[in-house]
């Protein structure tokens, strides 16, 4: 099996317990393991991961794989973060999942957050110089953090030495997983 070869890739998804948005977890976890990648979802703990459709409906439970605290992070080549407005505000308090980001972004490793999943960048201050885009509400956040936020489906920006990727809610997962596709290397099928 070469580098080029789905079986290869290892994803970390990281989320917090309660609040993740359904679909921008369970989407790209679906359709990263359909094509044969390995995707760990590690959670603040063991529990259930409750996640919620549209911020205040429950949606489907989600068994975590492990924990923050147990994800060897150099073991993954991207990391996913998804949003959910409780579930990054809560993320981006958490030691572990800034220390997670930062051992991505300083080993060159590509990042994919969606919607409110860029705050855990802003918290682990990496997103200066960074073209990206998220839930409109997170703008400002970004701007006074030194990014440029635009309001466009899908941005890739590979400067700094790692590649990011963004994507401002659910409507736009097809161009996100498009361009995660392709950061892990993988021609669209």
């Amino acid at each position: 099996m070469d580098d080029n070869e789905v079986g290869v890739r290892k994803v970390l998804a990281i989320v917090t317990n309660y609040g993740v948005e359904q679909d921008e977890l369970t989407v790209p976890v679906e359709h990263l393991r359909g094509w044969g990648a390995a995707v760990d979802v590690a959670a603040v703990s063991a529990d259930d991961i409750d996640t919620l459709v549209g911020d205040k409906d429950p949606g489907k439970k989600v068994t975590p794989d492990l924990t923050l605290n147990q994800a060897d992070v150099d073991a993954y080549d991207l990391l996913l973060i998804p949003g959910g407005t409780l579930n990054a505000d809560t993320l981006r308090g958490q030691d572990r999942a800034v220390e997670i980001v930062r051992s991505f972004t300083s080993s060159g490793r590509p990042v994919a957050a969606i919607c409110h999943g860029p705050w855990a960048l802003v918290e682990a201050d990496v997103v200066r110089g960074k073209k990206l885009t998220s839930y409109s509400s997170l703008s400002t956040d970004i701007t006074n953090a030194g990014g440029h936020w635009v309001d466009e489906p899908v941005v890739t920006d590979g400067s700094g030495g790692w590649k990011l990727i963004t994507s401002r809610n659910p409507g736009d997962l097809d161009d996100f997983l498009r361009e995660t596709d392709a950061a892990l290397e993988r021609a669209t099928v």
